[in-house]
């Protein structure tokens, strides 16, 4: 029996996903279809409001894929479905109803950069570099890199950073706009935590529409973003939570949301 690579903790509405494959928490196959099995469990959990995903130890977020399980694939057709199989399980974390935070507490490289921009939020631990190097490898990001990344940091320093492949710092991502925020080595999980503690006592119903709005929005016409919010704004207000939330703004009171 395999030891477990993906562990799943819950603190209050928060779950912690750690991803545990030492020395460098490469993505292998079971860490992928661990990946997959602990969101669905997320995604079914009522009581989890905002997800932070991090790597064990202190030398890698995740340093890319396992590129002992490559030398199988080259030469072989059929590559798509497998690649796809690894898209899936990225869309189904890039796609939960829930806010998501990386923290990037090391190497962040290759399909581990392409897991941490599947996340709304990106912490970087000032030691940590940020890289997509497939291509000195004679070949090219496959886990998303080339459609999340330009819309994250925009086209042209996308193409750079994947068409050179070498590593930026902690802060050199955030001056781009890749990573949210630089903390120190060491405080990446307490300054997500901080973060999650106040957007976990926030709607889940409105914290969804946000991101369901924005994720939508992005790739429709902006008319056609702009219906869609005012759809999701009229959904909003159907709920639970608005009642509670409004009520305690004119009672002068915390609201305590049951996320319904």
């Amino acid at each position: 029996m395999n030891n477990q690579l993906v562990k799943l903790e819950k603190n209050d509405n928060i779950a912690i996903v750690t991803i545990d494959n030492p020395p460098l928490n490469v993505l292998s196959n079971q860490v992928t279809n661990e990946l997959k099995t602990t969101f669905d469990e997320i995604a079914n959990d009522s009581e989890i409001v905002v997800v932070i995903l991090t790597g064990a130890g202190s030398r890698a977020f995740m340093a890319g894929a396992d590129i002992k399980e490559f030398p199988q694939s080259i030469g072989q057709t059929g590559m798509k479905e497998r690649v796809l199989e690894q898209h899936a399980v990225f869309n189904q974390i890039d796609f939960l109803p829930k806010p998501t935070i990386a923290v990037l507490n090391g190497l962040t490289f290759g399909g581990g950069c392409e897991l941490a921009i599947t996340c709304d939020i990106r912490i970087a631990e000032e030691h940590a570099q940020l890289g997509l190097p497939e291509i000195k490898l004679g070949i090219f990001p496959g886990g998303g890199g080339t459609q999340r990344l330009p819309r994250i940091i925009g086209e042209a320093k996308a193409k750079e950073l994947m068409f050179v492949g070498n590593p930026i710092t902690a802060h050199e991502a955030e001056k781009i706009g890749l990573v949210n925020k630089v903390v120190g080595t060491g405080q990446g999980m307490n300054e997500a935590m901080v973060l999650a503690k106040q957007m976990s006592g926030y709607s889940l119903q409105a914290l969804s529409r946000i991101k369901k709005a924005v994720d939508e929005g992005t790739n429709m016409e902006f008319f056609a973003g702009i219906e869609r919010e005012a759809e999701l704004f009229e959904e909003v207000f159907l709920t639970e939570d608005v009642k509670e939330g409004v009520s305690a703004f004119i009672e002068k009171r915390k609201p305590v949301f049951a996320h319904k």
